[in-house]
């Protein structure tokens, strides 16, 4: 069965990449598409392997620049041409790919990486700001024209029940669940017997790192924060010495840090979250939201504390109960619990939905 896949856009190598290598990897895939590629040939390369020939549009012109065009986007994904004897589609999507034209008679099934398009839905303060705002009157628009297109794959498959139960309230469309893989082999039991939190991450607003560092300001626990972003410089200057900036840091040092660390701290409502589930793949205990993607893949009491409301007093709660607790909790347990997210286990999900689905189709 000639098969296309279809990507949003490509500019580096992280979760949602790491979805469409195993895609990539575990199918026949005939011809790959993409919104715009400015990724590096060595992250074509952990997504693609060998087969390094996608499509992408003439958005490409842009480079970085790309999502100052999000506006157009509906234009320039129904730009894409798929081989006309294409019998199945797979479209990995987190903003916009589910929209692409498909080929009459083909069966369309879409993974959706997060809720879709969050920069016109729950997201668009963030991004309709400065001089982006001249486009807010389009928002509207933008937004018919994005649930009108979640109606057209045959299927969709949610990254997680958070993600499942928002395509049903915003599209109002069914959809099924697969959780996406973690790169097990990059990570191992540690011993986490260092006396400090960590936490890692994009250092964004939108990831609440001033929260945990507003939390560990108050209580006086060591905490060390790997990573970088925007927002790095103005919460270096608000925390105290308990609190260490690492910086990006390559993946074994990440790792060891890990491995040594007491517990990992997360503030953010995630999709799914990857980060959280890579500190258990260390058998590192999370503290985390008991909301979005977390709720899923931390089991509270057992591999880690739950919280419910996004503040530096609920967050300081759970610290207080899971430094009662902290003895309980057994690392081995929780890095068997990670074992459930392989690539493995991804895979054979993925092509049992797929076999399913083209047998359905096939009446």
């Amino acid at each position: 069965m000639k098969t296309a896949l279809v990507v949003d856009w490509l500019d580096k190598f992280a979760g949602a990449e790491r979805v469409i290598a195993s895609i990539n990897k575990n199918n026949r895939i005939d011809e790959r598409h993409a919104l715009i590629n400015i990724m590096s040939d060595d992250d074509i390369k952990k997504t693609f392997g060998s087969s390094t020939n996608i499509k992408s549009t003439w958005l490409n012109i842009f480079g970085k620049h790309f999502r100052y065009l999000l506006p157009l986007f509906p234009v320039f994904i129904r730009s894409i041409k798929i081989t006309s004897d294409t019998k199945l589609v797979i479209s990995s999507s987190h903003c916009i790919a589910k929209s692409v034209k498909t080929p009459k008679g083909a069966l369309h099934i879409c993974y959706f990486q997060a809720r879709n398009a969050k920069y016109i839905w729950e997201e668009y303060k963030l991004y309709f700001s400065g001089w982006k705002r001249v486009f807010m009157p389009l928002i509207p628009l933008l937004r018919y024209i994005d649930k009108k297109s979640a109606s057209n794959p045959d299927c969709i498959v949610a990254n997680s029940h958070f993600v499942k139960n928002w395509i049903s309230e915003v599209y109002g469309v069914e959809a099924s669940v697969i959780y996406p893989p973690i790169d097990l082999a990059r990570f191992s039991l540690g011993t986490h017997k260092k006396d400090y939190f960590i936490t890692v991450g994009r250092i964004e607003p939108y990831k609440k790192f001033d929260m945990i560092v507003d939390a560990f300001n108050k209580n006086g626990l060591n905490l060390m924060i790997v990573g970088d972003g925007s927002d790095r410089k103005k919460l270096e200057i608000t925390a105290n010495k308990n609190i260490t900036f690492t910086g990006f840091l390559q993946t074994s040092e990440i790792n060891t840090l890990l491995g040594d660390a007491r517990a990992f701290v997360y503030a953010g409502i995630e999709d799914f979250g990857i980060a959280p589930l890579e500190a258990q793949a260390t058998g590192c205990p999370v503290i985390c939201l008991g909301l979005g993607g977390t709720a899923e893949t931390v089991i509270h009491q057992k591999t880690g504390i739950h919280f419910f409301e996004q503040t530096s007093e609920s967050l300081n709660n759970a610290i207080d109960s899971f430094l009662i607790k902290e003895p309980m909790f057994d690392h081995s347990e929780i890095y068997l619990h990670s074992s459930n997210f392989s690539e493995e286990a991804f895979a054979a999900n993925f092509k049992q939905m797929l076999d399913e689905q083209i047998s359905k189709n096939n009446g």
